[in-house]
């Protein structure tokens, strides 16, 4: 085969912790094809590590609702900035990944300078705000989703797409059919269970406090119970121990979702893309968000075309998991819904088996690899 001596330009656009993984992992995918490609972008330090030079840091300006307003600055001046940036310098090809509030913008950019563009995670407008098909296959030439259906759901409105797999579930592939869990010794007197507020910095300020709050209640009637807070960074997981409450205990940790998940007998989980994550390694879990009550009454609830709302249950097509999306005031509905599972060994069992059925499919692909050879062809 001749040598490809061309130097290629790749601009990646990640504006929260999932997408700064994504395409750290795609960039580590991209460096084995041998080809000779400069990073450019803006993202996280997982992106800068793998050699992306960054134009702005936005991984840890990412912000929910509400809390968003005070982010508008920032991301506004950053736009203007990229949208320069793309129209001096020579890329052949801009990738981004998720948050599309921003990344719309982004690729609106490419494609008034004449540059490809290719989204890697689709925008959930099969969920909410689907009239934006029009804007996306005006800045989208090609489109990698991580979700079995969205590909036909994309594709029947003219968008190209190809299904590539999970990246969440990239390096697990082999070992998906083998995490079900076995509750017949179960004890729910010593239960373990894992805690994941997120990672975003509004999710964390709106739900660590409840969920504490939940263990703690919970801790009262399984005294042996064990909790363990799983932190993106080290950066969160001290965020996390400065609202710790009294009278909670637990281990704080920044080792991965699966290792974690692989040790523990159930989860308390912010919805998020990590939902699946969980639910590969067949751990039972039930899924808590926390909004603005005025903003949800007044647009969330009607503006949502989807009958459930963490990805869990939108995947399964019924309420696999317990979720509270949102939940408001109230923890002990939560609770409930918890100590109703753990009373249940059976039920904990054919859970476990549900969920590693349910996400052995989107594991089957390393998205990272599959997703490295769309952007090769679109480089040619």
């Amino acid at each position: 085969m001749e040598k490809d001596y061309k130097t290629y330009r790749v601009f990646l656009s990640a504006a929260e912790p999932s997408g700064d993984l994504h395409c750290a992992g795609l960039i580590r995918a991209l460096k084995k094809s041998g080809k000779n490609i400069e990073f450019f972008g803006v993202g996280g330090e997982l992106m800068e590590q793998e050699g992306c030079q960054l134009l702005a840091a936005t991984v840890n300006k990412a912000a929910m609702l509400s809390r968003a307003f005070g982010r508008v600055a920032f991301f506004y001046n950053l736009i203007r900035r990229i949208r320069k940036f793309l129209k001096k310098e020579k890329i052949d090809l801009v990738i981004v990944c998720d948050s599309p509030a921003f990344n719309f913008h982004i690729a609106k950019a490419a494609k008034k300078h004449g540059v490809k563009t290719l989204f890697y995670v689709a925008p959930q407008l099969w969920a909410w705000a689907g009239w934006r098909i029009k804007k996306l296959k005006a800045c989208c030439d090609k489109l990698c989703c991580i979700l079995p259906f969205e590909e036909d759901w994309f594709g029947s409105r003219g968008v190209e797409t190809v299904f590539v797999g999970n990246p969440m579930l990239d390096g697990f592939e082999s070992e998906l059919s083998d995490n079900q869990k076995d509750y017949s010794d179960f004890d729910a007197n010593k239960v373990k269970i894992a805690l994941l507020p997120g990672s975003r910095s509004a999710e964390i300020a709106t739900i660590w406090e409840p969920m504490q709050k939940m263990a703690i209640k919970l801790k009262r009637k399984y005294p042996g119970a064990e909790f363990t807070a799983i932190a993106v960074d080290e950066r969160r997981k001290e965020i996390l121990k400065s609202m710790h409450l009294l009278g909670f205990r637990c281990k704080y940790t920044t080792s991965g979702v699966h290792e974690i998940c692989k040790e523990v007998d159930f989860s308390i989980v912010a919805s998020g893309s990590v939902t699946v994550q969980v639910a590969a390694t067949g751990c039972p879990m039930v899924v808590v968000y926390q909004s603005s009550k005025f903003l949800w009454y007044l647009l969330g609830w009607w503006l949502l075309q989807t009958k459930h709302l963490s990805l869990v249950n939108i995947l399964s097509r019924k309420e696999l998991v317990p979720e509270f999306m949102p939940y408001f005031s109230s923890i002990d509905p939560v609770v409930e819904a918890v100590d109703e599972l753990l009373s249940d060994k059976e039920k904990l069992s054919e859970l476990s088996g549900e969920l590693i059925n349910l996400t052995e499919p989107l594991g089957r692909n390393n998205a990272a690899e599959k997703t490295s050879q769309i952007v090769m062809e679109m480089l040619e």
